[in-house]
């Protein structure tokens, strides 16, 4: 897969993430907070499921 493929659905989950916890109600802040947690975590994924291996 390729990593723009990753950051789409990384970015759509975020959004959906977002929209859920301001519907909710949850303060703006823990919602900033939980989205930068998973977009940290789902950035570091698509790198290392889409990194090419070192030839040895």
């Amino acid at each position: 897969m390729s990593f723009a493929l990753y950051l789409v659905g990384l970015l759509l989950l975020v959004g959906g993430i977002a929209w859920g916890l301001t519907t909710a109600g949850v303060a703006e802040v823990y919602v900033g907070i939980a989205c930068l947690i998973v977009l940290g975590l789902g950035i570091m994924t698509a790198v290392s499921r889409t990194r090419t291996k070192d030839p040895s």
